[in-house]
């Protein structure tokens, strides 16, 4: 199969960032087409929680949020290795949903805007000659664009590719975690999402549509190694030791016959520019799952990269300008909320720092809201 058509832009990855690009930019008038993957609608491994912060710009986008009836989040419960709890109100506060739902309804909208969405398609290799960009993906597939963008998460096949740095680096204390999601259904109370650290980890659950739960949690590749690679052997050795995750573990009714995992999970700065390619969301840095916020700086990056690329699609601006702007401006809004995710990272899944960081929090409550406010942004 072969395209012939050239694009505006071409959109690397399906998930939150990808397919509000992709809308952002079919409604302003420009020829897209996105790339994904994997078939609509499926999960992702992810804590299936948005900060309000984006609220107001998904419902731009075309979604209908009230029609869910999705559960409203208050409130942070945060426990150390043993247990030990503290409880705080978020300032802002979010909601929760499945990305199962949520992308798969942001797919809808980007077919009615007239995105040509090419799924089960996996792209090789991004090309950038003669002031174009040549996309090649499965089957021969080839198309032509004259911006592109990567939305392709946590590690692609690209990211190898192209040896960006955070591929390149040895294991350490940002890099090699793995991640695993299941939906369940248990009592967890609407309005609380529940962070519960364990040996070198810690486990988020809150409630999504339907009176389910997400429960997913992060850990170190070798905390699974060290149990014969096996989740439910880990799961009972170390995550039961937390006597608020033995509960949820034994309790809960598991609606997976899996669990969804991914590996190679990796808070490594990263460039939100590559090979003059704009990254959006997870492409460009990684926020550690505990600030809770990824799926609203995925939303955010798309919302900043649109806003260079309809400029210079109007020939505002030159590409060169496209890319300084689109990097000045990720820096300005995420800089200091990824820099706090790393710090809080060293925190939490280790048994001293852990308890030290909820007695921190239990004792100071000023202190406690400031870093929460440093993880969140405010409504763009």
């Amino acid at each position: 199969m072969r395209i012939e058509h050239r694009y505006d832009i071409a959109i690397v990855g399906g998930g939150l960032a990808g397919l509000s690009l992709a809308i952002q930019c079919a409604e302003a008038g420009h020829q897209v087409a996105l790339f994904e993957r994997e078939q609509y609608p499926f999960h992702r491994v992810c804590g299936e929680y948005i900060s309000l912060e984006s609220r107001g710009f998904l419902e731009r986008l075309g979604l209908d949020l009230q029609q869910w009836q999705l559960p409203a989040i208050g409130e942070l419960h945060l426990s150390g290795v043993h247990g030990k709890a503290y409880t705080t109100k978020l300032p802002l506060g979010g909601f929760g949903i499945s990305r199962y739902l949520i992308d798969h309804a942001l797919y809808e909208i980007a077919l009615r805007k007239g995105v040509h969405v090419f799924t089960q398609t996996r792209v090789q290799d991004i090309q950038f000659r003669q002031n174009r960009f040549i996309i090649q993906a499965d089957q021969g597939l080839r198309a032509t664009a004259f911006i592109a963008a990567g939305a392709f998460g946590k590690r692609s096949n690209l990211d190898v590719k192209w040896k960006r740095t955070f591929t390149q680096q040895q294991a350490g204390k940002l890099n090699n975690y793995i991640g695993i999601k299941y939906h369940i259904r248990y009592p967890q109370p609407e309005h609380l999402i529940a962070l519960h650290n364990f040996g070198n980890g810690y486990c988020g659950i809150s409630r999504i549509e339907d009176g389910k739960c997400c429960l997913c949690y992060l850990t170190t590749a070798a905390n699974l190694q060290q149990h014969h690679n096996s989740i439910p052997e880990m799961e009972r050795e170390v995550l039961y030791r937390n006597p608020h995750l033995e509960k949820i573990f034994t309790e809960a009714d598991f609606l997976y016959e899996q669990p969804l995992a991914i590996s190679q999970i990796s808070f490594a700065k990263k460039s939100a520019v590559e090979n003059h390619v704009l990254m959006v969301g997870d492409a460009a840095g990684m926020i550690t799952p505990l600030c809770g916020n990824g799926m609203s700086m995925a939303l955010h990056a798309a919302k900043l990269a649109f806003e260079q690329i309809h400029a210079l699609l109007r020939q505002q601006i030159t590409r060169q300008e496209m890319e300084q702007y689109y990097q000045r401006n990720w820096q300005q809004h995420f800089h200091s909320r990824m820099m706090m995710g790393r710090t809080l990272q060293r925190f939490l899944g280790r048994e001293s720092r852990a308890d030290m960081l909820v007695g921190l929090m239990r004792y100071l409550p000023l202190v406690a809201k400031g870093i929460i406010r440093a993880t969140h942004g405010k409504p763009f």
